[in-house]
């Protein structure tokens, strides 16, 4: 007879688990639209990936992963806005990783997440292409707050801090007998 772990009564818990409550509509409005903004900041940075964005004025893309969408559409500046509710959108990108801890890990390795792609395959193409070139460059953004040097060494903590949780987070999700968690 298999030995089993202490812990296997927390296999499966979520899914007993009643959802939790939904966020109010205006702060899941509010959220998506500073996450517009950052989006908007970073691309401001990187004309090509504008000019190219650019090209696919108007089109929207609706980003989905559990329970949580956002809507997009391009603008004509290359630029990104919340797209109008009940707009068809032109590409479906879902993130397909159920588990929070999993795809935050995956994302510290600078791993891409697993998605589904449905719809316009040049606007994806496009997409991935911003996804694969663009990167915000936080040591820059923090040296205009607080000047190059403590930017430089905040920069350097947060990496260090970063790669200790790319070591940690495959040893946390491993049971006893070797195989993965599911949170």
């Amino acid at each position: 007879m298999p030995m089993q772990s202490p812990f296997s009564f927390l296999d499966g818990l979520r899914e007993r688990l009643p959802a939790p409550p939904q966020p109010p509509q205006w702060l899941v409005h509010e959220v998506q639209h500073r996450l517009v903004l950052f989006l908007n900041h970073v691309l401001m940075q990187e004309s090509e990936a504008m000019a190219r964005l650019a090209r696919q004025s108007g089109r929207t893309a609706q980003v989905q992963w559990r329970g949580f969408h956002i809507g997009l559409q391009i603008t004509p500046a290359g630029l990104l806005d919340l797209a109008p509710v009940g707009a068809t959108p032109s590409l479906r990108v879902e993130v397909t990783e159920a588990s929070a801890l999993a795809l935050a890990s995956g994302v510290l390795r600078g791993d891409k997440p697993t998605v589904r792609i449905e719809g316009d395959v040049q606007l994806a193409g496009e997409i991935n292409w911003v996804v694969e070139h663009v990167r915000w460059d936080v040591e820059d953004d923090l040296a205009r707050l607080v000047g190059d040097a403590p930017a430089h060494t905040l920069a350097r903590l947060a990496q260090g801090v970063a790669e200790a949780l790319q070591r940690f987070a495959p040893a946390a999700r491993q049971r006893p007998d070797g195989a993965p968690h599911r949170f």
